[in-house]
């Protein structure tokens, strides 16, 4: 139970939750009556206000910050093998290939370091068979001169950079989560893994990107999640009509795709690992949209 420093806090806040409340349960009649094709619940985000969310959890990485690392990396461009057929279902939790532990990055813009992580601790474990945690920690402390801005936001092109650059990431256990920019510690001798480079995917296409997770593992991913319905998702396919395509505010990694069918109604969705713990949406995964933009 959270703690309030007095009561005229503690009743500010209970406003907020019993207006959350309202608004998930309206929401999810709506759903029951087809309205929506995802439900919602209550979860750490509900006696905050939606910038209080916004300013604690979403990346505030200002674009101008952008390294010319990071920049000349976007002519990297992902391009799908020929004549690549793409499989009915992807799930690379299925293969050993993505950690049970969903992470949580508390009041930190984190996401881009544990959107890294995740990506390249699939590819650790395809390449080597040992699935190990890596550290998005050292990736906070660490990265700055390639762009980052620690829990400010940053972004996973240059982390991969850094890493790269660095000739390694350590590893979880040897650089634990602290939620907050420190001094960098990083020490050769517990790294976990490394990365020769990145590409990305070009924006908007799907086949691509379906290509790449069928192919190369878990990819991430930057989304506009500036929305309570994103804020407060519980389960069923996330379909957001005010999302924009122009901008991102998170960073999280997808881990396969599928196709939900209950007899009735078939949506394309996308598996997504979130950093937020696994009180947050589906025990910490969000099933996105696929193939309808």
């Amino acid at each position: 139970m959270k703690q309030y420093v007095n009561v005229e806090e503690e009743t500010y806040r209970q406003t907020i939750f019993n207006d959350r409340v309202a608004m998930i349960n309206q929401h999810n009649l709506e759903a029951d009556l087809g309205l929506y094709t995802y439900k919602l619940k209550i979860n750490q985000f509900a006696d905050m206000t939606h910038d209080e969310i916004v300013q604690t959890v979403s990346n505030k990485f200002q674009k101008s910050r952008t390294t010319k690392i990071s920049t000349k990396s976007n002519r990297n461009i992902f391009r799908p093998p020929p004549n690549t057929s793409i499989p009915a279902a992807v799930d690379w939790r299925e293969k050993g290939a993505v950690t049970s532990i969903i992470e949580s990055q508390g009041q930190c813009a984190s996401d881009w370091a544990y959107t890294a992580t995740t990506a390249l601790e699939g590819q650790h474990f395809l390449k080597t068979g040992k699935l190990v945690r890596l550290s998005a920690q050292n990736l906070l402390d660490c990265s700055s001169e390639f762009g980052n801005d620690g829990c400010n936001g940053g972004l996973v092109n240059a982390a991969f950079q850094y890493i790269k650059v660095n000739e390694g990431v350590d590893t979880e256990a040897s650089y634990p989560y602290e939620a907050l920019q420190g001094q960098c510690r990083f020490n050769q001798s517990t790294v976990g893994a490394t990365d020769t480079g990145f590409v990305n995917i070009a924006k908007g296409n799907e086949t691509a990107l379906q290509i790449a997770i069928a192919t190369v593992g878990p990819i991430g991913i930057a989304v506009d999640d500036l929305h309570d319905s994103f804020f407060f998702y519980a389960s069923g396919v996330y379909d957001e009509p005010a999302c924009i395509t122009t901008d991102w505010s998170h960073t999280m990694t997808i881990v396969g795709y599928d196709t939900f069918n209950n007899g009735t109604t078939k949506q394309d969705y996308y598996n997504v690992k979130n950093s937020w713990g696994d009180t947050w949406g589906w025990y910490g995964y969000i099933w996105m949209s696929r193939n309808k933009n």
